[in-house]
């Protein structure tokens, strides 16, 4: 079968398939109120006779405006102790029957961790019809395209986790690993590496195992986190002794990425890319929770949110954090909203933590705004304040050292450097070596965030932070220049998702 799928192109075979999906979707999207209020009806009435939904009374709710009088907007640590219960084993807490597989993911202020359940249901209505709705919008862009005459690269996490019980019989990881174990087998035909592979949790390790696994295979697309990949295609390139990545693959024709932003890598890629050969980048809206949106025009970076795949938004002005959520047939072209999901995964009312800004109200589409909060996730790292705070705490009281003020910012790949973050820091009692603070500091945020940990494991998608020690009186001197006031409520962004704030300081500190 493996030689059959290098000589034969069954693009042409399935694309009507995927064609059927597009068509479908064009009926969904001109018709946003009817489709989401059916998803809703569908939601309550399956979550109707669980803990949650007796509790908010979901057999009486008859319309939208019942939904949200009823269900208050819920973030993950008050739903915390019911996943953990669900994790445990209870069945018809926040979804139907019991629920054994779980994405792990950092980001909130009560804990290293958050899980997430992975339903069946959310498996088959959302990640899955989300990766076919991405496959369906490029085939249709791309009427030339020969996608099913080789094989997908598809880069995946472990089942790694920093869960510290999991019960026999539950999976805690990266959602990629459920999506890869739990994948229907016929589609091990078409993509690398294998399972065992995809799965290995030692980056050290699997790098190379990735590396001679693509390496001769014909590799038509690939999916992944951009700056994971970047990583595996230097590697396959300097492995074959290649100019390009298309020396090794000529036939790639294909980036679906997502996770990250994809723009301050562009001309990285573009490097590594053959000019003279089409090469696509599609990019989606996939998460933890559930798949949402994905670029169905490549002349158009904005996404189609997808309003038919088992997930039911509500969209909060970002303007105004107490005013009522509108749901996705009231929103206001070019405003940017906190998005809030009900999806089949159980989760009800809930606050992603991202922003995204209306392009198109009808058809609904979007471009990802940013995060509600701080962070630095420019390469999947997630970090967020709370975790610079307490690994800051740390280092000082291992040193004995104290610090007045700090931001930290991305400095993306160049030069043959991976990217890492900068860190600007005014000591008001500095540390005998700032190298050694920065070690102590690395190994600090590692502790503290399992997915910064990861970026940084073995060296191999992200180098160790550096520290730069502030002048006395920089940061005020950053607040005036940029309209603060001493001592009223501007406050030193502690962390920032682009090297804007770095580069500033930085160069400030050159004058």
């Amino acid at each position: 079968m493996d030689y059959l799928c290098k000589m034969i192109d069954f693009t042409p075979v399935v694309r009507p398939l995927f064609m059927r999906r597009v068509e479908a979707s064009k009926r969904w999207s001109d018709n946003i109120k009817a489709t989401q209020r059916g998803v809703l009806a569908s939601l309550i009435r399956r979550g109707a006779d669980t803990l949650w939904g007796n509790a908010h009374g979901y057999e009486s709710i008859r319309s939208y405006d019942d939904f949200r009088s009823r269900v208050p907007v819920t973030p993950y640590p008050d739903i915390r102790p019911l996943v953990m219960r669900m994790i445990a084993g209870e069945r018809d807490i926040l979804w139907p029957g019991a629920t054994r597989w779980y994405a792990q993911s950092s980001g909130t202020s009560d804990g290293r961790s958050k899980y997430i359940p992975v339903t069946d249901a959310s498996l088959r209505e959302s990640h899955y019809a989300g990766g076919s709705e991405v496959v369906a919008h490029y085939l249709a862009s791309n009427p030339r395209s020969r996608m099913f005459a080789g094989k997908n690269f598809i880069l995946g996490g472990s089942f790694a986790s920093t869960h510290p019980d999991i019960p026999a019989g539950v999976h805690v990881g990266d959602l990629s690993a459920t999506l890869i174990r739990r994948i229907n087998p016929l589609a091990n035909l078409v993509r690398v590496p294998s399972r065992d592979v995809a799965l290995m949790a030692d980056w050290t390790s699997k790098l190379p195992r990735l590396i001679e696994a693509s390496l001769h295979a014909d590799i038509t697309g690939i999916s992944g986190v951009p700056s994971w990949f970047m990583t595996v295609l230097r590697g396959v390139i300097e492995r074959a002794g290649a100019s390009t990545i298309h020396d090794v693959w000529p036939g790639l024709e294909v980036f679906f990425h997502g996770g990250i932003a994809f723009g301050p890598y562009r001309e990285q890629y573009r490097a590594m890319t053959d000019p003279s050969r089409p090469m696509h980048y599609v990019d989606n809206y996939n998460a933890s929770e559930g798949f949402f949106a994905v670029q169905n025009d490549p002349a158009d970076p904005s996404m189609l949110m997808l309003l038919n795949h088992g997930t039911f938004y509500e969209f909060r002005p970002v303007t105004d954090p107490d005013a009522q959520p509108v749901a996705a047939w009231q929103v206001e072209q070019g405003k940017v909203y906190e998005l809030i999901i009900t999806s089949c995964n159980g989760l009800w009312r809930y606050p992603l933590g991202d922003t995204v800004k209306i392009t198109s109200a009808a058809p609904l589409k979007i471009t990802i705004a940013g995060r509600t909060r701080a962070f630095i996730n420019a390469f999947g790292e997630e970090l967020m304040v709370h975790n610079a705070d307490a690994a800051i705490e740390r280092v000082c009281r291992a040193t004995g050292c104290s610090v007045a003020n700090y931001t930290a910012g991305p400095v993306y790949a160049s030069g043959g450097r991976r990217g890492r973050h900068h860190w600007i820091i005014e000591f008001s009692r500095p540390p005998l070596s700032t190298a050694d603070f920065a070690s102590r500091l690395d190994e600090a945020l590692c502790a503290e965030n399992s997915d910064y940990a990861a970026k940084r494991s073995g060296n191999i998608f992200l180098d160790p932070l550096t520290v730069a020690a502030a002048p006395e009186g920089l940061f005020d001197r950053w607040l005036a220049l940029n309209g603060g006031r001493l001592g009223g409520q501007r406050k030193i962004p502690r962390l920032s998702p682009t090297p804007d704030m770095i580069d500033q300081l930085t160069d400030m500190m050159r004058k």
